[in-house]
């Protein structure tokens, strides 16, 4: 795929109330967006509209396109095409082949994923990878990445893995399931418990003794932690600590097995500057063993790349000059391991949509 690929792809934002459809051409929409009704609780209807929502981005379209490619909730066999049971889409209970019979109707290729899948590879292409990639080249580092975790904090707690350019799916379609982490500060359940919107408004009422429907949005609850409204500053501030606890320690076990950069996205992304401190330092922590000594629980040092100075730190790292045994040769050394965890530059709903517009095009290009 080049930077100025021509192809046309046909994508879609399905969610549980309505469905957004558009089209991708070199990295940019090219269709304003066509919002209908999901119709979720009826397999007829539902089916109806993702039909009339492509036909209508086909018809604004000034040439054919190559592939329709989108984000749809899982469980699903993905690579079939084939989605099963889902909790927010009723209608489709049992499995139900939407691939093939999307590719029966528009007679092109129909490539279907996870949305933190899809998240993840746009920030992969376009986004944070790139980004940070271009920022250790500017300062003539030696260092690059290949490898990235993308996180979803909104709603839920979602993941996706690109390995060396590839996205990582998994033989069950299910790779990158960071929710079903355990909880550390609640081992008898998974992760999501405290890392999502209801975690912080929970974690919020517990610490100002108030109960769940009389909590403030979790944007509130940020404006009150930064002190820009007024409220309880210490229920706020505890609040987003303890999400980032729970939330690093879970980031730490995974990003152990994938050694990349770590982004994150979603709904909750924008309080970041609360909470992105503290899963940074979780995830530089240490382990205790049963004799009381403690040791780094990760190989890497980890960076907060939204703060400057260790944004800067990062970028520098260890570099210098060593010399080739025998010889007069030198070359350059970054001795230090290091992993940066920073914000979408690009946002969510964009990278998804850029992840599934390049998944498509690369796809369609192994089979070439």
């Amino acid at each position: 795929m080049s930077d100025k690929d021509k192809r046309i792809v046909m994508t879609l934002d399905a969610g549980g109330t309505n469905f957004v459809f558009s089209a991708m051409q070199n990295h940019e929409q090219v269709v304003e967006d066509i919002v209908l009704p999901s119709h979720a609780d009826n397999l007829d209807q539902c089916l109806a509209t993702l039909v009339d929502g492509f036909t209508q981005v086909k018809a604004r379209l000034m040439e054919n396109p190559v592939a329709i490619s989108f984000a749809f909730p899982g469980p699903a066999d993905y690579p079939n095409g084939i989605i099963g049971d889902l909790p927010n889409l009723p209608a489709f209970k049992g499995g139900v082949a939407l691939g093939p019979m999307l590719e029966n109707k528009f007679g092109i290729p129909v490539f279907i994923n996870n949305d933190g899948d899809l998240y993840a590879y746009g920030e992969a292409i376009a986004g944070f990878l790139p980004a940070v990639n271009n920022l250790l080249e500017s300062a003539g580092s030696p260092k690059r990445y290949k490898n990235l975790l993308g996180l979803t904090i909104g709603t839920g707690f979602g993941a996706g893995i690109v390995r060396d350019g590839n996205l990582f799916v998994g033989d069950n379609s299910i790779a990158g399931e960071i929710w079903l982490l355990r909880d550390k500060l609640c081992p008898q359940t998974h992760i999501e418990e405290h890392v999502n919107i209801s975690g912080v408004k929970k974690a919020f009422g517990r610490a100002a003794k108030i109960a769940f429907e009389d909590t403030p949005t979790p944007k509130e609850i940020y404006e009150i932690a930064t002190g820009a409204v007024k409220g309880n500053k210490d229920a706020a501030i505890s609040a987003f600590n303890e999400m980032a606890e729970a939330a690093g320690d879970a980031i730490a076990n995974a990003i152990t097995l994938i050694d990349g950069l770590v982004v994150i996205g979603g709904g909750l992304s924008g309080a970041a500057s609360v909470f992105l401190p503290a899963i940074v330092n979780e995830m530089n922590g240490n382990f205790t063993r049963p004799d009381g000594t403690t040791f780094k629980r990760l190989v890497a040092n980890v960076y907060n790349l939204e703060d400057v100075i260790q944004r800067d730190k990062f970028v520098t790292g260890a570099q210098k000059e060593i010399t080739v045994y025998g010889s007069q040769q030198k070359i350059k050394y970054d001795s230090e391991a290091r992993i940066g965890i920073g914000i979408s530059r690009i946002g969510t709903s964009k990278a998804i949509i850029i992840g599934a517009y390049a998944f498509a095009l690369k796809s369609l290009d192994k089979v070439k």
